[in-house]
């Protein structure tokens, strides 16, 4: 499935004027939006059944009731199914602009960090085709955390090709996997000065998450990226799984206290740190 996902995604850059550099983060856009709509579909069939009723009138679902379990709240023009089911007198490319539109305003961490101008270079059949493939009848059954998979296995694919800062962004999950069973990341703060597209956050999270805890509750991520593509790409990947995290732009005159981030050793946050590290960049 991963490898067709991305000969589709591949056919993008084929039919558009991008090159291989270039097309990487539109695709990982489009990533991004069908990961939050699986996490979102699973995680609204999980609230509805909460969901408070007076005089025979459920409650609406809120942004809130998402963020509780770990998952982006999509609005109707945001979700996946209404892309893939456009009329064909509507631009794909304006949609899936709007959808970016909406899920910045509801989220301003992620405001001015979507893909969306890249869009409009697209052709419009190639751009319908890919939103299709990744609606995948296959993929709508799947259990588990397959996009997240889908994801990671993207990033790997760029990283090989040196698509985006000679691959450096992107440490095999195998390798952050490992660190992450070695700190055991419970509760605390994760602090990775060298973070690259988050690989340490996600892990940390799935290492809490195996636990049957919420790691919004036990963690609080700290990081720091030297490549604003980098931190683009950082900031997505943590809030498709649901998490937040203060990551900034690293500088070698960052020497005493900034707020909110603090990376002066004398100065860090009250609570212990689970793991301070200077791993290759993931």
């Amino acid at each position: 499935m991963e490898q067709r996902l991305w000969g589709a995604a591949d056919s993008l850059r084929a039919n558009s004027n991008f090159a291989s550099n270039e097309y990487f983060m539109p695709v990982m856009g489009l990533i991004f939006l069908r990961h939050a709509y699986s996490r979102f579909l699973k995680v609204r069939d999980e609230i509805i059944p909460t969901l408070p009723s007076r005089g025979g009138k459920t409650r609406a679902l809120t942004k809130e009731d998402f963020s509780a379990r770990s998952s982006i709240f999509l609005r109707d023009e945001a979700q996946f199914d209404h892309l893939v089911g456009l009329p064909e007198d509507e631009n794909a490319a304006t949609a899936v602009i709007a959808a970016m539109q909406s899920i910045e305003e509801d989220y301003t961490t992620l405001e001015g960090l979507l893909p969306k101008q890249e869009y409009a270079e697209l052709d419009d059949d190639a751009l319908r085709q890919v939103l299709r493939i990744f609606n995948d009848p296959a993929l709508q059954r799947a259990d588990g955390d397959v996009f997240g998979r889908i994801y990671e296995y993207f990033l790997t694919q760029f990283a090989d090709q040196k698509a985006h800062d000679n691959g450096e962004f992107f440490t095999p999950v195998s390798l952050v996997e490992t660190i992450v069973n070695f700190i055991e990341p419970t509760r605390g703060k994760v602090i990775d000065p060298a973070c690259g597209s988050g690989g340490m956050f996600v892990q940390s999270a799935h290492f809490v998450e195996a636990m049957k805890a919420n790691p919004n509750e036990r963690l609080t991520f700290y990081g720091m990226e030297k490549n604003p593509t980098t931190i683009r790409l950082a900031k997505m990947n943590l809030a498709v799984h649901g998490l937040e995290g203060d990551i900034q732009k690293a500088s070698a005159t960052m020497k005493t206290r900034t707020s909110p981030m603090r990376p002066s050793t004398t100065s860090w946050p009250t609570r212990p740190s689970t793991s301070t590290k200077s791993t290759p960049r993931r």
